[in-house]
């Protein structure tokens, strides 16, 4: 088996940036950890800017919930995103399988990068 297609088989990351005193996050907290249920070939991680800052930074997260989806290790989908699940659901859906090129920033590709290093 050739392992040249080893980046498009690592699972779909979705990674919620939120931060422990922001209220939204802490309702929507719960609601995003029950999507793996939904979705169990996701890989699905709760990052709190300030506890995990050496992963985040040099990003700035300026609003919450701020939602990273990846494909294939590169970052397809960055931004803040209403904390409604059914939307987030839908959000996932429309990413899974997508290998096309990303236009997404080098520094949020970096971050992509880290947080695959961290799920391996």
């Amino acid at each position: 088996m050739s392992t040249s297609n080893a980046p498009t088989q690592q699972p779909l990351l979705v990674a919620c940036l939120c931060a422990q005193w922001c209220g939204t996050c802490k309702d929507y907290a719960a609601l995003f950890n029950g999507l793996q249920a939904d979705f169990p070939g996701v890989s699905l991680r709760w990052i709190d800017i300030e506890d995990e800052s050496e992963l985040v930074d040099p990003i700035e997260v300026e609003n919450f919930p701020t939602l990273l989806i990846a494909t294939g290790g590169q970052a397809r989908f960055f931004g803040t995103l209403t904390p409604h699940i059914e939307t987030l659901k839908r959000l996932i859906r429309s990413h899974e399988g997508n290998t096309g090129p990303s236009r997404l920033s080098a520094e949020v590709q970096a971050l992509t990068q880290r947080l695959a290093a961290r799920t391996t």
